[in-house]
């Protein structure tokens, strides 16, 4: 974000704000730049998209450190997306067939109870191979999500597709 400062802004008039916070009205660049000098302080400006732009008066060298910490702030948030850590957790994906075995169904009940636990969300698929199966694998869901209800609620609401349904839970 840039910010510009005392003669580095360029319209007649601006909207100024005082050092207190006390609203000064619309009044031109020059009158408002002859108050910041009579103060000791700058004239700030951080959007000149607005007309007239929002300007107030800040301590001298104030707003200059402020936008060097938050340009550093951008940088360093920049850097840590391009490594490769991201701020959204990934969410642990379950698939299941339309027709599991009971054993099978329990093991991967287990797993999403525990995800669900530990503060992760889930997001659980079932695959179905036909469009004959479709009602099978909407059943598996509704079935998980009235077993998983203590441990999580749903964010979505159940998506059925030609090739299966899905839904995402979060922890409660």
């Amino acid at each position: 974000m840039a910010v510009f400062i005392n003669e580095q802004i360029r319209v007649s008039e601006v909207d100024l704000t005082g050092l207190r916070g006390e609203k000064f009205g619309v009044i031109s660049t020059k009158e408002a730049l002859a108050m910041a000098r009579s103060a000791g302080a700058d004239l700030v400006c951080t959007s000149l998209m607005s007309s007239p732009p929002p300007c107030s008066l800040m301590a001298k060298g104030k707003a200059k450190a402020a936008a060097q910490k938050e340009s550093s702030a951008a940088r360093k948030a920049d850097a840590g997306r391009a490594s490769g850590k991201s701020s959204k957790e990934k969410v642990k994906e379950l698939r299941f067939t339309a027709h599991i075995e009971g054993h099978d169904y329990d093991t991967k009940l287990r797993q999403a109870d525990k995800h669900l636990r530990s503060g992760k969300p889930v997001q659980l698929v079932v695959k179905a191979s036909g469009a004959k199966e479709a009602a099978a694998a909407k059943s598996v869901i509704e079935r998980l999500v009235a077993d998983l209800k203590e441990a999580g609620v749903k964010d979505t609401g159940i998506q059925t597709g030609g090739k299966g349904s899905q839904v995402k839970i979060n922890p409660r």
